[in-house]
């Protein structure tokens, strides 16, 4: 009976094409926004994710200052770090990768007749180990050349595109305002990290050459620590803050005069963010749903009024009601079942095509596709019972007497 059912209702949708497929429109536009947004929500998740992890595996920073919200930024009038506080931190501290202290300030790098704006950062060897940087060619900075402050760098690759176009920078000398520089090595390139922020466009010198040559002084302005696991950063963060502590000799119950942010949580703050515009996105493109489902029933009732004499013919001839019922509520559902697959490829081309245009990760949410072409057949039921039913208690002498 339902396999008859079936057949019948094809024979229908194919007597009225047009009216068919204007009927699935709806059905077809809200299951391909739902997949496309989630598919875009996914994405964008991701890519926040793998952003982050580019900054560095396992990292926390600390930032001089009280602020305890927001993205990490520092404090212009709190009190810097010093050297004491990296060699402290590097000999009490337990399972850590690499302490680096960090200073940056943005300079003109200049090579022959180029120039390009860029961030020069003070740091030691330790820096290459927290961000997870590796080299393209040359070295990282000689004991001799960290202790003595020797005008040497390291420099990205958007600084060696600007400068050198294709030539090997290594061994050359660039301008750093009022001095040169000689280049030792080239970094691999990072690409983009969050916010379009590029890694690449970095010159990395010894800090103790950053200190005297640029900020005039033998402040820190950030920590960067690298837990040799994840499992190892809250004991880290621990051990971290308690000599910070000490060493700035903050009072018990005395707020502290630093910050340590933790990748992790900005990863999880985003993140979660990004999944509730996810939700909120869906929700708003699963109203076309909705929509969808009331053009299936307006037209389900319509084909009710059209065929009632031959509803009366087969209510004359022995048909029951719940043959009636089912003829008509499968093909309702299968309206809104071809316009779920049909909305299903129209997403997740859709999904696609929109990733490859912002470079973002392919994400195939299986289980939300499945979702959502459920959620079309459940719409076909819920929206043709109604038709269905009206057509199953038609009395069969009026309907024969319908014109």
């Amino acid at each position: 009976m339902i396999w008859n059912a079936f057949l019948l209702a094809l024979r229908e949708i194919r007597r009225s094409v047009m009216r068919s497929a204007l009927t699935i429109l709806g059905i077809v536009i809200g299951i391909a926004s739902v997949i496309a947004m989630i598919m875009l929500g996914d994405a964008t998740t991701a890519y926040v994710t793998q952003s982050i992890s580019k900054l560095g595996t396992n990292m926390l920073m600390v930032l001089p200052g009280q602020q305890k919200q927001g993205p990490p930024s520092m404090n212009s009038t709190s009190r810097r770090f010093t050297h004491g506080d990296i060699d402290t931190l590097k000999k009490e501290i337990i399972n850590v990768r690499g302490v680096a202290p960090v200073g940056s300030r943005q300079m003109q790098a200049v090579y022959a007749n180029k120039n390009y704006a860029t961030t020069v950062e003070g740091t030691n060897n330790d820096y290459f180990i927290v961000k997870d940087w590796v080299f393209a060619s040359g070295r990282d900075f000689l004991p001799s050349e960290l202790q003595g402050g020797k005008t040497v760098c390291v420099i990205g690759e958007t600084v060696r595109k600007e400068l050198f176009g294709t030539l090997d920078p290594v061994g050359e000398l660039i301008r750093l305002e009022s001095f040169s520089c000689e280049v030792i090595g080239l970094l691999k390139s990072k690409g983009a990290a969050m916010f379009g922020m590029d890694q690449d466009a970095i010159i990395i010198t010894p800090i103790r050459m950053f200190q005297r040559r640029i900020s005039g002084n033998q402040e820190i302005s950030r920590i960067m620590i690298s837990a040799n696991t994840a499992s190892a950063i809250e004991g880290v963060k621990a051990s971290l803050v308690s000599i910070l502590q000490e060493r700035r000799k903050i009072q018990i119950g005395q707020e502290d005069d630093f910050n340590v942010h933790d990748m992790r949580e900005m990863v999880q703050t985003l993140s979660s963010t990004t999944k509730l515009l996810t939700i909120l996105l869906g929700a708003v493109a699963a109203i076309s749903l909705l929509v969808g489902g009331i053009g299936i029933m307006n037209i389900m009732l319509v084909s009710v009024t059209e065929r009632t004499r031959e509803i009366g013919i087969r209510l004359a001839v022995g048909a029951l009601e719940r043959e009636v019922l089912l003829q008509f509520l499968v093909e309702s559902i299968v309206l809104a079942s071809i316009g779920g697959i049909l909305g299903i490829i129209v997403g997740v081309g859709a999904g696609i095509g929109v990733a490859l245009f912002f470079e973002l990760p392919l994400i195939f949410n299986i289980p939300i596709i499945l979702i959502a072409f459920f959620f079309s057949t459940i719409v076909g039921v819920v929206f043709g019972y109604f038709p269905a039913r009206k057509a199953a208690r038609l009395n069969p002498i009026d309907a024969l007497r319908h014109e």
